[in-house]
């Protein structure tokens, strides 16, 4: 089953927690803390494949897990870290994030990205000792992993779009000109999915074709299959626009796919294009040229149109050549604009990572701060010494000082996000 688009929940491995531990061996005198670190949680990291042309794998998986890193052990020995989770995708897979921001874009086989990190193991007390502080009795949680959800949207990368109104003969030429096996059938939208077929232009060029599913006016809006998989469009170097010759009136056929493509896209009718008239066997010269004629009327005067026919293979391979040609130059074109440009580098701002914000609700006092929280979340809320610390961080932090400023009293509560210490 063809799927170009899934959500998908990802829960990266949390950290392991740190121990409280101490050397405790005959004839070892002042031992000291041992405790070990925890392990670091795994990440979840998305790989791009080219053996992978769907997402139908994430239909019914609708929630990816890594394993979370191991607890410290006496002796300062290490939790071991959480392994990482690689999920294999097409190349071509787009992911955004709830807020519809673009994570990343794996537009190259093999390349990664993480799209969920692991939480940091936590410290065990042989970290925490100090000239002043020789049997610390604190040792930190595991940080959480990152949860999240995210949008997977595929966009075939193909060098060749094929695209027209139902029945056009989209198929049939695929079948053709390369070892795809498209359905076939003399009805409209037989074609339920995208079919790609790599084609070979004399020996010596390959190309990858999509067939996209026939387009219909309103087909942005929803109607009919094409906003399904218009997407598929984007990426494609050259479009090829086959219109059948036996149309009432092929002109407005080439306006209703050019205005679907604007619809969607502003920049997509303006792809390099080549029209085919297809299904010019049973036709005489005369009418064929008629044809043609009344076409280049309603097209740009750099449109080429060549009259074909799948069943007798009459000009396809002209055809070949010609879409060849203007895959060559449209990517040199773009490859000549990266290198030309002088686009300014965008300025990423980042958000600061010790800012925080302090609320009164109640008798309770909330603090918030990435900074902060992430103290918070390896902070041991049963344990004394560890809650200490915390507010020892907080003090230096500037946090106390205005929660005094603000009229806290003793007795009042301080709420973290991961859990809560009285003033």
């Amino acid at each position: 089953m063809f799927v170009d688009i899934a959500t998908v929940k990802l829960k990266a491995g949390d950290g392991g927690n740190g121990v409280v531990s101490f050397r405790h061996e005959i004839y070892v005198d002042k031992g000291g803390p041992d405790g070990g670190d925890g392990g670091k949680g795994g990440d979840i990291i998305l790989v791009a494949s080219r053996n992978q042309n769907t997402l139908a794998a994430f239909r019914y998986s609708k929630e990816l897990r890594a394993d979370p890193g191991k607890d410290g052990a006496k002796r300062k020995q290490h939790g071991r870290n959480g392994k990482n989770l690689e999920v294999f995708v097409p190349v071509g897979t787009v992911v955004h994030d709830e807020a519809n921001s673009l994570l990343c874009d794996l537009a190259v086989d093999g390349q990664k990205a993480v799209v969920a990190r692991g939480g940091a193991g936590g410290f065990g007390n042989a970290h925490f000792t100090s000239s002043t502080r020789q049997t610390p009795r604190i040792a930190e949680k595991g940080e959480p992993g990152e949860e999240r959800t995210v949008t997977l949207e595929l966009k075939m990368i193909a060098d060749v779009g094929l695209v027209g109104l139902p029945n056009a003969g989209k198929s049939t030429l695929l079948s053709i000109i390369s070892n795809a096996k498209p359905e076939i059938a003399n009805y409209a939208f037989t074609t339920l999915t995208p079919n790609l077929g790599v084609v070979d232009v004399d020996g010596t060029d390959s190309l990858l074709f999509a067939d996209i599913p026939g387009l219909i006016e309103g087909a942005a809006e929803g109607k009919g299959l094409g906003d399904e998989f218009l997407r598929h469009v984007e990426r494609t170097a050259v479009l090829v626009h086959l219109i059948d010759a036996y149309g009432e009136d092929i002109a407005a056929a080439y306006r209703t796919i050019q205005e679907e493509l604007a619809a969607y896209r502003s920049d997509l009718s303006e792809k390099p294009q080549i029209i085919a008239l297809t299904k010019t066997e049973g036709l005489d010269k005369d009418i064929i040229a008629d044809r043609i004629a009344e076409l280049r009327k309603a097209t740009p005067e750099e449109v080429e149109v060549v009259a074909i026919s799948a069943k007798t293979t009459q000009n396809i391979p002209e055809l070949l050549r010609h879409i060849r040609d203007m895959v060559a130059a449209k990517r040199q074109a773009d490859q000549a604009q990266s290198e030309a440009s002088d686009e300014a580098v965008p300025v990423l701002t980042l958000t600061d990572d010790k800012a925080w914000h302090v609320e009164q609700r109640g008798n309770g006092w909330h603090v918030t701060g990435k900074k902060i929280e992430k103290f918070a979340a390896r902070t041991d809320f049963e344990n004394y010494h560890g809650t200490q610390r915390l507010r020892d961080i907080m003090r230096k932090m500037g946090i106390l000082h205005e929660l005094e400023r603000q009229g806290i009293n003793p007795g009042d509560t301080i709420h973290t996000k991961y859990g809560n210490l009285d003033y």
